[in-house]
């Protein structure tokens, strides 16, 4: 009988089971064993496999492991059929618990990095295939199990007496002795930033690097980067002087920063294998759209905006990566919401644009859908991300802020962006009419974001030092 192909979750954190359908007549069977688009559709880890291995056992009860390896790991059975157990070997409150299943063509599992896998063949001329998604070194560093540990009770189903075992697997630790294998670091580049900040607080055990320790203007830098037990890389560091990106100077910085420097960042993490995540702007666009979704083409107006838009292009390549697209970006420092909010305290009647439209983002609420992509398993890939809500002026969000703070909003006087540029002596970038970002497939993740003016009244009791 044919199953579905399906994917089954465990008592081990990111241990999955994949039944797999095998079509079969008086000729034999064939299965698609690996099928990237169908399983990770389904949750399964789009985890890049580099290398495929095949083992054959001869007799039954050849017996191997408990080995947890530095990699992930798709296995599953050609001919034959084996038991295997699963022991997780990763720190954290799940150490130690026990999966057991058993494997013909028709089962397949997942084992992500620092799970112990053991087999015992069931069958004579068992033949086991293996995908990981690291290269197979001899320097490589296992996490060891002794099979026979009285904690984990594997319930082997050939007796350990007559199993075969070499005597290297007899001799590993027992539980107790076990050194838990650590979990894999995050590491938030721009971690001094208010987006930054936000990140680490958000991000359990994240390191963060600050611009002073890896400036992404420096390629050199950037090609030393050890990423060693490092499995996410969120960047959180940008040129972000929009208008001073039209300069002479400042143009070199915007591509240094957020072009070369992200090519050459998405390069190193595809080499080392990491998850990266990165911060795109609404203005890689034109601002034409009425709501912008991840398919609008870029057509950026200004220097930052090209910058940031080569930097997406590059990113976009790379095997495993977030690109989270944003706007209007307000956090824990120096921005437009508490500009109103001092201006408001001081009796000043600003002229503030109203013929751009979007929506705020808040460090927080980025910072909590980066959270989410990356522990729901959600497809890699572009993601819009702001606030929700109905999108609004930045002179409709001055008149919330002045309104909060007891001003009249007819205080805040608003003005054209060509008005404005006109009075200002610095020369200013131009800016997308309209910002505001398709949320659609951010929430079919199961993200909902917060709206944007409850979430500025939140921000607005908060302490603004």
């Amino acid at each position: 009988m044919t199953v579905d192909l399906a994917i089954r979750h465990t008592a081990i954190p990111g241990l999955l089971v994949v039944d797999l359908p095998v079509h079969g007549d008086s000729r034999g069977w064939f299965k698609e064993n690996w099928q990237r688009a169908k399983m990770t559709a389904l949750g399964l880890p789009d985890f890049g496999p580099v290398q495929h291995s095949v083992a054959h056992n001869g007799p039954a009860g050849v017996t191997r492991g408990i080995h947890a390896e530095p990699w992930d790991k798709f296995v599953s059975v050609v001919h034959g059929r084996a038991f295997g157990a699963w022991v997780d070997l990763r720190e954290g409150p799940t150490f130690g618990t026990v999966h057991t299943e058993e494997l013909d063509e028709r089962t397949a599992v997942f084992v992500p990095r620092g799970v112990g896998n053991s087999y015992q063949t069931l069958a004579p001329d068992t033949v086991y295939s293996y995908l990981v998604n690291a290269h197979w070194s001899p320097d490589a560093h296992y996490t060891m199990l002794n099979l026979a540990d009285e904690t984990a009770a594997v319930p082997w189903p050939i007796p350990w007496a007559d199993a075969t075992v070499s005597d290297k697997d007899r001799a590993h630790p027992r539980l107790g002795e076990v050194s838990p294998v650590p979990a894999a670091r995050t590491l938030v580049l721009g971690s001094a930033g208010q987006l930054g900040r936000a990140l680490l607080a958000q991000l359990p055990g994240a390191v963060g690097l600050t611009r002073a320790e890896l400036d992404l203007g420096d390629p050199a830098a950037i090609a030393g980067l050890d990423l060693s037990g490092v499995d996410t890389v969120v960047n959180a560091a940008a040129f972000t002087q929009v208008d001073r990106a039209e300069t002479d100077d400042g143009r070199r910085q915007a591509w240094a920063a957020n072009a070369t420097g992200v090519a050459a960042l998405a390069a190193v993490a595809a080499r080392h294998g990491c998850t990266l995540v990165h911060y795109s702007s609404d203005y890689v666009f034109d601002g034409t759209a009425r709501e912008a979704d991840e398919g609008e083409p870029l057509a950026p107006l200004g220097v930052y905006g090209q910058a940031k838009a080569a930097g997406d292009l590059a990113v976009s390549v790379t095997p495993r990566h977030y690109l989270l697209r944003t706007s209007w970006v307000v956090g824990d420092g120096g921005n437009f919401v508490r500009t109103m909010q001092r201006l408001a305290g001081g009796g000043v009647e600003p002229r503030v644009v109203d013929d751009q439209v979007g929506r705020l983002t808040f460090t927080s609420e980025l910072a909590r859908a980066t959270a989410h992509l990356l522990t729901s398993a959600a497809p890699y890939g572009t993601y819009h991300v702001t606030n929700g809500g109905e999108p609004g002026s930045w002179a409709q969000i001055a008149r919330r802020v002045f309104a909060h703070e007891g001003r009249p909003q007819s205080a805040v006087h608003a003005v054209t962006t060509q008005d404005y540029a006109a009075d200002t002596p610095d020369p200013t970038a131009p800016r997308p009419p309209r910002s505001v970002l398709d949320l659609s497939r951010l929430r079919a993740t199961g993200f909902e974001p917060t709206d944007q003016w409850q979430a500025l009244e939140d921000y607005l009791g908060t302490d603004p030092a």
